[in-house]
């Protein structure tokens, strides 16, 4: 039972986020930040650091420095990850996808409720650019 709660869990996030090496569009709310999106929402994707084969592991290990509230679930070069928040434990979504060919990865960070986010998901993205550029994964 607690294997299938799992799996449908995971099926459901994969399902909420990613879907064929495509970002789910943001709402038109002021909750969510893309690169794949032309308006406010918008954030530029982050640029590949390139020598050799791309690791999706190391951004893995990148994005666990975001908050010690996250889970992580990744689909080939797909990476999904939870964030609660502090106070009210809110869900937030973050969303990457690895495009080697384009030396690109595409990011969405949205919250799954409300409204308004105060700019949490725009920290979010911009903390996360930071720690990359520190790991040597992007310029």
């Amino acid at each position: 039972m607690k294997l299938f709660l799992l799996l449908t869990l995971f099926t459901l996030c994969m399902q909420a986020s990613a879907n064929n090496n495509e970002l789910k569009p943001c709402p038109n709310t002021p909750n969510c930040v893309s690169s794949a999106v032309d308006s406010n929402n918008f954030v530029e994707p982050f640029k590949l650091q390139y020598a050799g084969s791309f690791e999706v592991e190391k951004l893995v290990n990148a994005i666990e420095q975001l908050d010690e509230r996250i889970i992580i679930s990744r689909q080939g070069n797909n990476v999904h990850a939870e964030i609660s928040s502090r106070f009210f434990g809110f869900i937030d979504d973050l969303d990457l996808i690895v495009n080697e060919e384009e030396k690109l990865i595409h990011v969405r960070s949205a919250s799954r409720s409300g409204y308004y986010d105060f700019g949490v998901n725009r920290k979010r993205v911009d903390n996360l650019r930071e720690i990359l550029k520190k790991a040597g994964i992007t310029q």
